[in-house]
């Protein structure tokens, strides 16, 4: 288990969290928050969660 903590995206900060809020906000009043920008901003815990979810499948089969 202690292995697959080091492979973990660590998740951002208060402060960074709400530095990406006011980016996706003024994107979003600019009308340019689009489903590719969100796909590009959130691919990396997109990549993470996937990750996740298919080593507990394998753990299930096991």
């Amino acid at each position: 288990m202690e292995d697959e903590a080091v492979d973990e995206t660590p998740l951002p900060s208060i402060e960074e969290q709400r530095a990406i809020v006011a980016k996706l906000k003024a994107l979003e009043a600019k009308g340019e928050l689009t489903p590719e920008v969100m796909a590009e901003h959130f691919a990396t815990y997109a990549t993470e969660t996937n990750r996740v979810k298919n080593l507990a499948a394998t753990e299930e089969e096991e």
